[in-house]
């Protein structure tokens, strides 16, 4: 007999329970969990004010229980969802149709992989994930939207969403992967020589300056200094003429709720915060995420956001170090590229097949891109 399954949206991601969040969602994730979701929602960093209304998808078996979350958004506007679809709604408005609103399904104003259809595990798994595609293929029609995205999805579902029609897209992150190395000096013993001194050079240069380092965890950081950390996290996006998202009361939220999810490196002159890279963390893993400095201080970018981190995940045995969006730099540092996807329902057929004709072209340089920034890393070759 096939189980029967029902989806239906929930409107804030508070309506799901936080047990059933602790039972679909990985453990100890820093993003995919009860808490990152509501605090976001609920300081509008993930609401309308911004042009998100949450719109999670939830499958429930025949008992009513929840056996499959789908988190996801309707978006007046593609900010912080890395779909990276600009040009696809530029396209829409010189035809006279509108891109806007649009379905997202992903983590808000957060680039990590990872699962985006929560499923338990068992016999009806799969039919859970149809169902939960399904269910959202076909709000897409109800509203009369014009696509509905899944960004960056694990790799395990990209092909489960092509089998159902979604188009993939790709992208280039770089990512650190921990090769066993026993401590820093260890892994800049893999560099040849000349890269290795650069490296220290940098690492000089900050040592020098007189500035102090220090690592934080979110529960290790004082509610009342949010405010000075948030003026350097936000001195960032006034610097390109870009909306900083978070607020203080946000990031003092986050920090109290995810402790030791959620790490901090802070570089101090004498007491005051003068730079600042906010980082958060699973058990293998270390996702950069926020920079920040007031003053020009020579390598402290590298070394807050690069090398602090490495230093972490060699100390903690986490194995990957993701540092976000972007970034040719990382690849000196001994961040590989690594190729991403992101997953898109394109309701109208005429639009669907040109936006798949320019990803299938643009598939190819991806990977020729990454083939070709692969070698300038920075390590002597094996043996």
């Amino acid at each position: 007999m096939i189980p029967a399954i029902s989806v239906a949206a929930a409107a804030l991601s508070p309506e799901i329970a936080r047990t059933d969040w602790e039972r679909l969602a990985p453990a100890g994730h820093p993003f995919l969990n009860a808490d990152f979701f509501a605090i976001l929602e609920g300081h509008q960093t993930a609401g309308p004010a911004n042009g998100w209304q949450a719109r999670h998808w939830l499958a429930r078996d025949g008992d009513g229980c929840v056996v499959g979350i789908l988190p996801g958004y309707l978006k007046a506007n593609s900010h912080g969802d890395f779909v990276r679809d600009w040009s696809w709604a530029a396209a829409y408005q010189q035809l006279g149709k509108h891109y806007f609103p649009k379905l997202l399904s992903g983590v808000p104003h957060t680039p990590a992989a990872g699962p985006r259809l929560l499923v338990g595990d068992g016999d009806p798994a799969g039919l859970v994930r149809q169902r939960l595609i399904e269910a959202v293929k076909a709000e897409v029609a109800a509203r009369q939207l014009s696509s509905w995205h899944v960004a960056l999805p694990a790799a395990a579902d990209v092909d489960l969403f092509a089998a159902h029609g979604l188009l993939v897209s790709h992208d280039v992150q770089f990512h650190w992967r921990n090769r066993g190395y026993g401590d820093f000096d260890q892994y800049l013993a893999a560099f040849p020589s000349e890269k290795r001194r650069k490296v220290k050079a940098e690492r000089r240069k900050v040592a020098d300056s007189g500035l102090r380092i220090e690592v934080r965890h979110g529960d290790e950081v004082d509610p009342a200094e949010w405010p000075r950390l948030h003026r350097l996290y936000a001195s960032t996006f006034d610097k390109y003429g870009n909306h900083a998202a978070f607020s203080p009361a946000c990031f003092a939220d986050l920090a109290a709720a995810l402790g030791r999810r959620m790490v901090l490196f802070i570089a101090r002159q004498a007491d005051d915060p003068v730079a600042i890279a906010i980082c958060f963390r699973s058990a293998d893993t270390l996702y950069g995420r926020y920079w920040g400095c007031a003053g020009n201080y020579p390598g402290l970018h590298f070394e807050l956001c690069m090398y602090q981190g490495i230093a972490y995940c060699l100390e903690h045995g986490l194995a990957t170090f993701e540092p976000g969006a972007g970034g040719e730099h990382k690849v000196a540092r001994g961040f590989g590229p690594t190729i991403v996807h992101s997953c898109h329902w394109i309701a109208d057929e005429r639009m669907r097949q040109l936006i798949g004709q320019h990803l299938a072209r643009q598939q190819a340089h991806v990977i020729a891109y990454a083939d070709e920034a692969a070698t300038h890393l920075p390590f002597r070759p094996a043996g």
